[in-house]
């Protein structure tokens, strides 16, 4: 990703300039400037890295991680919005040369789409930030017994404390989550950003959070690149019980429902335990309804045919943050990026997400979301 990206905002930069600042009649000198500051917007990832702490966790003031997440934004979207009108225009182009160049070479139409980029990133940051609004949805689950009728889950996912999403921001989820009075809260992956001395504070309203069973968390990719090892054992001491390849049991009355976690396929580029599904399973007794918190959604069609599974819930994707090109998302997680899916006996539900990264702080479209999830007996 360091070498990577990079490489990928470089070549986004040089379009922009191809197609969007050299057109523009402003001279060569204010070319060249308006050049220079989409660049540094381009590349501030690396200049993160660099001089202010780490990809993952930039230590920064939030204001100033708010202004370099619109500039991001801005060029992105500019580039966006630059290849839509391209691709309009070559399709113009065919049938009337006329009404393709006018599209493709008009100054109005660049202006225009350059005004549209930092409107439009200036609301998605906004949007990114915003503490998430409630979504309830229900979800029949086979064989579940008329003593779970009614029970509620809260699923927080991809919460990613951070200078960006800071304490306030945690402690103003915590307090919406416990509004709802859930019988239990999980949390599906990706809880911070940073060290655990870095990010201390910015957890600590996790603590906060109150369910009649408890809350129940596991680790998401994010987690092995913030020292997993230690982070773990700082989880536990916040009250979050962290299903690492394991399970619960939760009763009521003579009825059970199980509840198992996996780890993170990221675990494996470190030396540590993947994702291990037949050991989080191994003790459940059988015909238990079972849910499953895994933090990518990619290997749901492996964990359906196990037949075990009644739902998974998971994150990861934040669906996609931006509305078309989420489709991107969605192809590199196995054709899943936001709500329900359906496979064979199993349900599977991808989060949006009730945070994100700060290195892409921008969602249109895709609304950051705390999930309620109210399970019914089904057939």
């Amino acid at each position: 990703m360091g070498t990577i990206l990079p490489l990928i905002t470089g070549t986004i930069w040089l379009y922009i300039v191809w197609r969007f600042v050299w057109p523009l009649p402003i001279g060569i000198a204010g070319r060249a400037g308006l050049a220079l500051v989409l660049l540094l917007a381009a590349q501030y990832h690396k200049i993160i890295t660099l001089f202010f702490g780490t990809l993952a966790s930039p230590e920064l003031p939030q204001w100033v991680l708010i202004i370099l997440a619109w500039a991001f934004g801005v060029v992105l979207l500019l580039a966006l919005l630059l290849l839509l009108r391209d691709i309009v225009g070559l399709l113009a182009w065919l049938p009337a040369r006329s009404v393709g160049r006018a599209i493709l070479k008009g100054r109005n139409l660049g202006v225009g789409i350059g005004g549209l980029a930092v409107v439009l990133s200036a609301i998605g940051v906004w949007q990114a930030i915003k503490t998430p609004d409630i979504k309830t949805i229900a979800v029949q689950i086979p064989g579940l017994s008329t003593e779970f009728d009614g029970y509620r889950i809260v699923q927080l996912t991809d919460t990613h404390a951070s200078r960006l999403l800071p304490e306030s921001w945690q402690a103003a989820v915590v307090a919406r989550t416990n509004q709802l009075d859930p019988d239990l809260i999980v949390i599906t992956g990706d809880l911070a950003d940073g060290t655990p001395e870095e990010r201390a504070a910015d957890v600590l309203p996790l603590s906060r959070l109150r369910a009649r069973d408890g809350v129940l968390a596991i680790p998401g990719n994010h987690e092995y690149y913030s020292d997993y090892i230690r982070w773990m054992p700082a989880y536990r001491a916040l009250g979050l019980t962290m299903l690492e390849n394991s399970h619960v049991l939760i009763p009521r009355g003579n009825a059970t429902l199980a509840v198992a976690g996996v780890t993170d396929r990221q675990a494996t580029a470190f030396g540590l335990p993947g994702p291990d599904l037949q050991a989080a399973l191994q003790g459940i007794p059988p015909n238990t309804p079972t849910i499953l918190l895994e933090h990518r959604p990619g290997d749901a069609p492996k964990n359906a045919d196990s037949g075990a599974i009644a739902l998974q819930l998971s994150g990861h994707t934040h669906g996609g943050q931006i509305l078309g090109p989420h489709l991107l998302t969605k192809m590199a997680n196995n054709g899943f990026v936001s709500g329900f899916y359906r496979l064979g006996p199993m349900t599977l539900y991808v989060s949006n997400g009730t945070g994100l990264w700060n290195g892409l702080a921008i969602r249109l479209g895709r609304p950051s979301e705390i999930t309620q999830i109210i399970l019914r007996p089904g057939k």
